[in-house]
C-alpha cells in the first residue's frame, strides 16, 4: 500500500524532541516577555520598577503554581504517551494552539490598548516568570535519561 504524501513530508520527530520544542517555546516566550515588561515597567515606573518587580514575579510564580505548571505536567505526559514518530508541530495540542494564537491576540490588543505600558509591564513580568516556572517540567522531562541519541550513529549528540 502507498503511503500517503502529507505522511512521507511531515517533521515526525522523536518525543524527547517534542519535549524540546515545548521547553524552548516555553522559555523563549517567557523570556521575551519578561523582558519586555522589565523594560516597559522601568521606563514608566522608574525607582518603582523595583517595587513592582518583585510582586510581577510573586503574582507570576503563584499563576506558574495553579495553573501553568499542571498543564505542563499534562502537556509533558500527553508528549509522552503519543510516543515516537509524531508530526513535530503536534508537541501542542489544536487545543493549546487554538490557546496560543488567542492569547498571542490578546497580546496584541493589549499593546494596542490605552492601558498604560507600566500596567502592562507588570502583567508580562508576570505571565513571563509563570511560563519560565512551568518551562522547568519540561526541561526536566527533556533532561531525564540523559542526552539525544542518534540512534542511527549510535552517539549522543
Amino acid at each position: 500500500m502507498r503511503t500517503p504524501a502529507w505522511e512521507r513530508w511531515k517533521p515526525a520527530a522523536p518525543a524527547r524532541v517534542h519535549l524540546l520544542a515545548a521547553a524552548l517555546l516555553w522559555t523563549g516566550v517567557g523570556v521575551g516577555l519578561g523582558t519586555a515588561g522589565a523594560v516597559w515597567t522601568f521606563g514608566v515606573a522608574g525607582a518603582w520598577g523595583w517595587a513592582l518587580l518583585p510582586a510581577a514575579l510573586a503574582v507570576g510564580l503563584l499563576k506558574a503554581r495553579v495553573a501553568l505548571e499542571p498543564t505542563a505536567r499534562r502537556s509533558a505526559a500527553r508528549i509522552r504517551a503519543r510516543g515516537d514518530g509524531r508530526c513535530l508541530g503536534g508537541f501542542l495540542s489544536w487545543r493549546t494552539w487554538l490557546f496560543v494564537t488567542a492569547m498571542m491576540a490578546l497580546g496584541a490588543g493589549l499593546r494596542r490598548s490605552p492601558l498604560p505600558r507600566g500596567v502592562l509591564g507588570f502583567v508580562y513580568v508576570a505571565v513571563g516568570a509563570a511560563l519560565l516556572r512551568g518551562s522547568r517540567v519540561f526541561w526536566a522531562e527533556v533532561s531525564r535519561g540523559g542526552g539525544f541519541v542518534n540512534r542511527r550513529a549510535d552517539r549522543v549528540l
